[in-house]
């Protein structure tokens, strides 16, 4: 078991601000002040100890969050996937260049290009050539997505699945992937996927706010989700659960952390281990393990994953060089993941933010012009809508935002450091423009 080292950590962690820089501090203060983000929970791990640094509220008129405040992770779930599968690799159930159709029944055999079959170890490096979503994923209520989508659906999508590239072709993040991989993995020991967790990581590690269903305690404890400052219903994952479906709190996350930073002793070492291996480059300037990303940082590799359901946001990482682990919890669907990377690596930027009380006032009828859909690339849109004299936009696969006026044409977010303009032609606007990350997109008007 894990329990010495993790009694040290526990004794150590304190609601002190000492080591978290007054400008980053200043920073979440303005998110949680202005209503980005209704909390942030923070959990740094370094040669000091552990320490928490927490803002906000779980809810309006709620009480404040701690570290034992509960969060949607999403797609943190997804390390969690990884860490399973090297298990029973080491344990010599499995090989991670095992055929997945091994392991699939007849009526949900995967086919594939070339020679070469889908693997185990290709669904948790997203190497498969799975789409990042299945075609038939329908969901009844869109504020709880994939709580209707069945194991039938699953076994009916891949197995009609027409690939488009060989395995190993090219990186291709893939929830369905990983919901498949979680599947697989429960279905050969016979247990649920939540089942797994708690028996080889949650319980040997000590994590009793880690789960997928809420206990009472953790119910109490449970941050509620905002999308859009509007509160959001939680997610239930049953089918692809392996994808993004655990809850958990800033200290659970930081003994995990600490646990693939080898500073806790226990049965996972080796697990953990395996899944920090780099499997490929592809992924742009990251390398990819299982599950993990790998990116180049000041002061040593940076491995790490984010996640994102329909009302919270996550970020999880390490530097083994630094000896530095780094969780940051939020329950809205805004990204804290540069809190994150700034506070593992310095040399990563923190993101601006900048106050809407500096807006100017657009009239109704000039914003209204505006409402519509811009597409910017085949794939990626951006839906304007107004409500009274607030305007805000909604980018593919994201939450609404705030768009704040700094000229009758010229918006930016406080959100990320981004600015949108609209181009008139003709007394009618037929485009707009982002400017985010030095790079600038276009997005034409479409025709309603």
């Amino acid at each position: 078991m894990a329990r010495i080292i993790l009694f040290w950590l526990l004794l150590i962690g304190s609601q002190s601000t000492d080591r978290l820089p007054q400008y980053v501090t200043d920073n979440i203060q303005k998110r949680v002040e202005s209503g980005i983000n209704p909390s942030i929970a923070i959990g740094i791990l370094d040669e000091q100890g552990v320490q928490y640094y927490n803002f906000g509220t779980t809810h309006k008129q709620g009480p404040e969050v701690d570290e034992h405040t509960v969060y949607e992770i999403g797609s943190i779930s997804k390390v969690f996937t990884g860490i399973l599968l090297a298990q029973q690799v080491l344990e010599g159930q499995l090989s991670l260049n095992d055929p997945i159709n091994r392991y699939l029944p007849a009526e949900a055999q995967v086919p594939y290009m070339g020679t070469q079959e889908l693997t185990l170890g290709s669904l948790s490096d997203h190497t498969s050539g799975l789409p990042r979503m299945p075609a038939n994923f329908t969901p009844a209520n869109p504020f709880n997505p994939f709580a209707d989508y069945t194991v039938e659906q699953l076994y009916s999508f891949i197995h009609n699945y027409e690939p488009i590239r060989e395995v190993g072709a090219q990186y291709e993040y893939s929830n369905l992937a990983q919901g498949l991989l979680g599947h697989i993995l429960a279905s050969t020991t016979g247990t649920s996927y939540e089942e797994l967790v708690v028996q080889k990581i949650a319980g040997p590690l000590e994590l009793v706010e880690t789960r997928i269903t809420l206990n009472k305690e953790m119910q109490e404890q449970l941050a509620t989700g905002h999308n859009a400052g509007s509160e959001a219903q939680n997610w239930d994952i049953p089918t692809l659960a392996g994808a993004g479906a655990i809850r958990s709190s800033t200290s659970d996350m930081l003994k995990f952390l600490s646990a693939n930073l080898g500073f806790t002793n226990s049965p996972l070492k080796e697990a953990l281990e395996l899944s920090h291996k780099v499997r490929h480059d592809q992924a742009g300037e990251m390398r990819v393990g299982l599950g993990w990303h790998i990116k180049k940082g000041a002061e040593g590799d940076v491995v790490w994953h984010n996640g994102g359901t329909g009302g919270y946001r996550a970020f999880a990482g390490f530097v083994k060089e630094t000896g530095k682990a780094v969780v940051v919890l939020t329950n809205a669907t805004i990204s804290v993941d540069d809190i994150g990377f700034h506070l593992l690596d310095p040399s990563s930027k923190l993101n601006p933010i900048r106050n809407p009380d500096s807006t100017i006032s657009v009239a109704e009828d000039v914003l209204q012009e505006y409402v519509g859909t811009y597409q910017l690339t085949p794939d990626f849109t951006i839906v304007i809508t107004r409500v009274g004299g607030q305007l805000f936009g909604q980018a593919t696969g994201q939450g609404k935002f705030e768009l704040y006026a700094e000229t009758p044409l010229k918006f930016y977010l406080t959100v990320v450091p981004a600015e949108i303009t609209f181009q008139i032609d003709g007394g009618k606007v037929e485009s707009l423009t982002l400017f985010q990350n030095g790079q600038q997109l276009v997005g034409k008007r479409m025709v309603q």
